[in-house]
């Protein structure tokens, strides 16, 4: 089965060629990876915006990309979803979320699963910072590309 770092790869991969598609089969799984911009930039506020709460971070953000936070505050992270899966923010139901507003996060500190075609998948902060907004609710269905959580880095 493939490492998530290997999953990001693939997608940086796809991200950076004219392929809109991609299907591998293993003996263990399979894995399918779709790019259409399209659909993500107006799923995403379609699937936020009855998360009351969530909707004005993503749909601000999600227009312009990543340009935007970095316009407001350039020591402002944005950590996005790296694929399409339900984003939970522990790693149970009954335990303590892997981060909060003010947590302190390194590199590799995991901050959430995103569960895709039923297994789950540990997204790593990426930078070290201070989580300073929580943009998707426990539970809900995010998109590629997605603005998860808000890092100031230090």
């Amino acid at each position: 089965m493939l490492t998530m770092q290997e999953i990001r790869e693939l997608i940086r991969l796809l991200d950076d060629s004219t392929l809109t598609e991609l299907e591998l089969e293993f003996e263990d799984g399979k894995v399918r990876l779709a790019k259409r911009a399209e659909m993500v930039s107006y799923t995403v506020p379609q699937v936020t915006m009855p998360a009351a709460q969530a909707a004005p971070a993503p749909s601000a953000a999600q227009p312009s990309g990543s340009a935007a936070p970095a316009a407001e505050d350039p020591a402002l992270h944005v950590i996005t979803s790296p694929m399409v899966g339900t984003f939970y923010r522990a790693p149970a139901p009954d335990a303590p979320p892997f981060v909060d507003v003010g947590s302190q996060v390194g590199p590799k500190t995991v901050v959430c699963i995103i569960e895709a075609m039923k297994l789950m998948n540990e997204i790593e902060a990426e930078v070290s910072g201070e989580i300073v907004e929580i943009l998707a609710e426990n539970g809900q269905l995010v998109e590629y590309g997605q603005p998860l959580f808000k890092v100031r880095r230090t």
